[in-house]
């Protein structure tokens, strides 16, 4: 699995929070002010649980179409999202945003015009490729013995091929309002993505045909509702080719971050290849895992990505004060914050997997397809919970990487991840079955952190006695709180539908929940104290 999560739509792509100018200039016009960071880093957040909370609801109804439809579809968008990260999101987060923001106004407006029509005519050569060669594409990520219909597959694949001009063109006006710290449209942008793709997908007929339109309508809303917010501030660019002086600029930064992608897109071919071989999984293994994917991105989004994206600039300003000691403690608080609450979250999706899976269907399971896909999805989701806290390690790690500047460092170490995350799903999947898949997650998300902390420690020094402190009374506590629920969960309703789904989390969930907060109040935990001083006022 890669992390952060990714089918689409993902979260927003990851917002450039440090604010950073190339200074005035010489005679700045009058603005309008800008909103403090506090009220950005709330829509942001805002943002990604609309995007979250409706991309569950966008994946209940794609559940509702039949297994066969459900599995090609699940393979087809890989094609146009396996070049997404690298073309849209990556670029414009990680490489064109840093150098607009280094230009003047007419260098902005030119760099985005040259820009924008450079990944135009990228787009269409791509697009034209793929739907000519789908066949050769859809074979790629294929087991040799695939229990998924090939012809759907490859039919679906033509069909969406064009979602990804629509995701790359979203991404340049996400990068260009993002640049200019306009957050509100380009963080509600993948809600409308979501709002469409339902409508359509509710309105319109069964077919495979129209669930592969419902995703392009998707697309379409998502890049429109960006557009007047473009022309109102007088971003939106008219693309033209031809060369401008900071492209080059923009390729070079795209260097190191192209390792990363390759490195996490030859994980998905690889975990697609494996999900569909029906030698290994039954069909209906591949919306399972698709179904899986949602919630644990959910999760993650809202309990690990969100306060880590919140910190972000003060981790990016003491960087640019080389203030070291408030570095350190800005990174022992956002680890203490992070896995505070991703340690129970982990501990509960271990116990109720089953139960949050249910949340998915909103008609009963009925048939061997449907039931092998409710299994797929617990299986696989009762792993990946386990990797949940490394993981949150991960990602605050890597943000002190970038606060700092040591870009290659972050990405290198997350380009092997992913690299010894294939070598072990290879290794753990065969004889392991569902669970080694989130056995593989864990133990790279571990070895990563171990790699990241080596590095922090050697440049900046780590707070590890204060960390450590924390976990040893974090962990344990969530143990117990999951054993609780997964104890209660035994005298309700059996999971598998939407109905059992809710009351079982809401029971168990709930009473797990709670005695987390008491233990924790007990053990007089400051982040828990933070949260009842809040809720009182």
């Amino acid at each position: 699995m890669s992390l952060p999560p990714s089918g689409p739509p993902p979260a927003p792509p990851e917002i450039n929070l440090s604010f950073e100018d190339a200074g005035p200039p010489a005679a700045p016009p009058p603005a309008p002010p800008r909103r403090s960071l506090r009220a950005n880093t709330i829509i942001v957040m805002l943002g990604t649980l609309g995007s979250r909370l409706s991309g569950i609801l966008r994946q209940q109804i794609i559940n509702l179409f039949d297994e066969r439809l459900t599995d090609a579809f699940t393979v087809a968008v890989k094609v146009p999202n396996l070049l997404r990260e690298l073309l849209a999101e990556g670029a414009l987060v990680n490489s064109f945003i840093p150098v607009y923001k280094s230009l003047d106004t007419q260098g902005r407006r030119a760099l985005a015009q040259t820009f924008s029509g450079v990944m135009i005519a990228v787009n269409l050569l791509l697009m034209a490729l793929g739907i000519l060669a789908a066949p050769l594409v859809v074979d790629l990520l294929l087991s040799g013995t695939s229990n998924v219909d090939r012809e759907v597959a490859v039919y679906m694949t033509r069909l969406v091929m064009p979602f990804l001009m629509l995701i790359s063109l979203s991404s340049v006006a996400m990068g260009l309002l993002n640049a200019d710290e306009h957050f509100r449209e380009s963080s509600f942008a993948p809600i409308a993505f979501n709002l469409a793709s339902i409508a359509a997908l509710a309105l319109l007929p069964d077919t495979a045909t129209w669930l592969g339109v419902g995703w392009l309508l998707g697309g379409v809303a998502q890049l429109v509702v960006q557009l007047p917010a473009l022309h109102r501030f007088g971003l939106l660019p008219i693309p033209r080719l031809g060369g401008h002086p900071a492209l080059g600029r923009v390729l070079r930064q795209m260097a190191p971050f192209t390792l990363t992608a390759g490195a996490r897109q030859l994980l998905n071919v690889y975990v697609t290849s494996l999900l569909t071989n029906v030698q290994q999984f039954p069909k209906g293994t591949a919306t399972g895992y698709a179904n899986a994917e949602a919630l644990f991105t959910m999760v993650n989004g809202l309990f690990v990505v969100s306060p880590v994206l919140a910190v972000f600039p003060r981790f990016s300003q003491a960087a640019a004060d080389r203030d070291w000691a408030l570095f350190r403690q800005l990174t022992a608080q956002t680890i203490r914050t992070t896995t505070f609450l991703a340690a129970p979250m982990s501990a509960l999706l271990v116990a109720l997997a089953p139960y949050a899976v249910s949340l998915m269907n909103l008609k009963v399971p009925a048939g061997p397809e449907a039931l092998d896909k409710f299994a797929a999805g617990s299986g696989i989701l009762t792993g990946w919970a386990l990797a949940l806290v490394p993981w949150a390690l991960v990602t605050v790690l890597l943000r002190t990487f970038y606060a700092r500047e040591r870009t290659r460092e972050a990405v290198t170490v997350s380009a092997l991840g992913f690299v010894l995350e294939v070598a072990l799903y290879r290794l753990l999947v065969p004889p392991l079955g569902l669970s080694g898949f989130g056995l593989s997650t864990t133990i790279s998300g571990v070895l990563m952190t171990g790699a990241l902390l080596y590095l922090y420690r050697r440049d900046v020094g780590f707070p590890g006695r204060e960390v450590a402190g924390h976990l040893a009374r974090v962990l344990p506590l969530a143990a117990l709180a999951g054993a609780a629920a997964w104890l209660l969960a035994k005298v309700l309703p059996a999971p598998g539908f939407f109905v059992q789904g809710v009351l079982g989390l809401a029971v168990a969930g709930g009473a797990g929940l709670a005695l987390y907060l008491a233990g924790a109040l007990a053990l007089k935990l400051p982040e828990v104290g933070a949260v009842t001083r809040r809720l009182r006022r």
